[in-house]
């Protein structure tokens, strides 16, 4: 399921670089070993190994690695549950998501604000920083698959965002302590090269701050995780093991 790698490759992409934020693995202490992907009436469990690699759950029913799994009918409640409650669970990650996108979006502006940019640059900034989001609102909304935010995705989503607000921001910065120095300010020249430094720095320190408030929005997840943990207790595979498509840690 990984709504926790989705979480955090979210995160990811918020701070165009490689952020550590509060997911479920450490809030609720929920992980899981497969991958999810919502298609129509089913949900689709898949990783590499070990066995079973893929499981299809759909009205009740159990397929794993392509083999219907015989359940009895108290098996089949639980499943539909499943099925259902982690149907319902999708949009409210997908709301943690967004939400951290728009801090992560102040935060930058914030970090902004405290350069002294010029207004030109400080509009375009504002302009980029609008489109990456929506751009990320829209990939959210449109995700139906962990797969969607794995490594090299996130990454590629990192690098568009950091390709597109960093130039911009170190042009006007060089801009100006090349001014500053040729008119023989060389503390502002200095001060600007402190202001890049801490940028560098300092920015994914502060972000994490920042996004402490989506805590209380993740750990109203938990009950819920721990919900689906609980219904899949008892089912096995077709090869005899538990699915443990969902696993609780301390």
């Amino acid at each position: 399921m990984r709504f926790n790698r989705l979480l955090a490759a979210g995160m990811l992409v918020l701070a165009a670089g490689n952020l550590h934020a509060q997911d479920l693995s450490q809030v609720c202490h929920a992980t899981s070993s497969y991958d999810l992907s919502l298609r129509q009436g089913q949900l689709v469990f898949d990783r590499t190994q070990p066995a079973p690699t893929s499981v299809v759950i759909a009205a009740g029913s159990l397929q794993t690695n392509g083999r219907q799994v015989p359940l009895n009918a108290e098996d089949q409640d639980r499943l539909t549950l499943f099925q259902r409650e982690l149907l319902a669970l999708v949009p409210r990650v997908k709301t943690v998501i967004n939400r951290g996108i728009d801090v992560a979006v102040q935060t930058v502006q914030q970090e902004a604000d405290g350069l002294s940019l010029d207004a030109a640059t400080r509009a375009e900034l504002q302009r980029r920083l609008a489109a990456d989001a929506a751009n990320l609102h829209q990939r959210v909304a449109a995700s139906q698959s962990t797969h969607d935010w794995h490594g090299d995705a996130a990454e590629q989503y990192a690098n568009q965002i950091a390709s597109d607000i960093a130039p911009l921001i170190a042009s006007a910065m060089g801009q100006q302590a090349v001014s500053a120095a040729m008119s023989g300010d060389l503390q502002q020249a200095a001060t600007l090269r402190d202001q890049a430094a801490d940028l560098t720095t300092g920015f994914q320190a502060r972000l994490q701050r920042r996004l402490q408030v989506l805590r209380p929005d993740i750990q109203a997840l938990c009950p819920d995780i721990q919900r689906l943990a609980e219904l899949q207790q008892g089912i096995r595979a077709s090869n005899g093991r538990p699915l443990d498509l969902v696993q609780i840690g301390q």
